[in-house]
This record gives C-alpha cells, sequence and structure tokens, in this order.
C-alpha cells in the first residue's frame, strides 16, 4: 500500500501567524490562520481536513461493505462535522458527527443500519480517530 504525505508551514506566533497546508498529490493547497481555526476566519484548519478525510473514507467504506453483502450502492454522500473543543484548558477534537444519505437499491432500512454501522467500524479513519467520539446519522434514500 502507498504512504501518503501532505505538509503544512507556519510562520509567526500562534495568534497572529499564518500559514499554508497542501496534499503531496498537489490537488489541495490552502491558508490557515488562528481566526479560520479557532473563530470564523477565511482559510481552512486542520479540522476541516480531518472531516473530508473522514467523510471521503466513510463514504467509501460503506460503499465497500454494501458491495460486499450484495448490494449495488448508487451513491452514498457524508458530510462530516468535527467539533473541537476546549477541554481541561486544551483545544481538543471531541466528536465528529458523520451525516450520511445513501441510494441502495433492494435495501431495508434495518440491514442499511448494520451495514452503516459496521463501516464506521471498519473505515480506516475511524480506526485513527478511535479516541474521538464518533456518532452517525445514516440516512437512506431510495
Amino acid at each position: 500500500m502507498p504512504k501518503r504525505k501532505a505538509n503544512a508551514r507556519w510562520n509567526g506566533d500562534l495568534n497572529n501567524g499564518n500559514g499554508e497546508m497542501a496534499f503531496g498529490s498537489g490537488a489541495y493547497k490552502g491558508n490557515y490562520s488562528f481566526k479560520s481555526r479557532f473563530e470564523n476566519g477565511s482559510g481552512t484548519n486542520p479540522e476541516e481536513l480531518i472531516g473530508a478525510a473522514h467523510a471521503g473514507c466513510y463514504s467509501m467504506a460503506l460503499s465497500g461493505v454494501l458491495a460486499e453483502a450484495g448490494f449495488n450502492p448508487e451513491s452514498v454522500s457524508t458530510e462530516a462535522t468535527v467539533s473541537l473543543e476546549i477541554v481541561d484548558g486544551d483545544p481538543a477534537i471531541t466528536t465528529i458527527t458523520l451525516d450520511v444519505t445513501a441510494n441502495i437499491p433492494g435495501i431495508d432500512a434495518d440491514t442499511f443500519q448494520e451495514h452503516a454501522e459496521g463501516a464506521k467500524k471498519g473505515c480506516p479513519v475511524s480506526k485513527a480517530l478511535a479516541g474521538v467520539n464518533i456518532e452517525l446519522n445514516a440516512t437512506l434514500n431510495n
């Protein structure tokens, strides 16, 4: 399996500095700052990138487990909401909520929910984030 890279550079102090993050593939490059991370400033932040990784991984994982079970997923859309909160005086990612909507012909709601939970547990990004509370809201949209 390949190794993936990303990089970041920060210039200046925490509150007034700024930085840039990029994927090694060149598919993404964005600016970030204290305001874009801890306030509502423009730019990106590490939590958005974690959310994008988790949403992408989960969508693929759910499609995979459904296909293995004999279903033919038409689409799986996932939005990840990453909560950054102050815990014991320090910022911490406390919860990631995955809101997924899927079009899966021929599946009943209970079977869908079972596979949705299984995908949450099997997704490599979910495993990497095991110390974070991961919530799942899965909707079958047939």
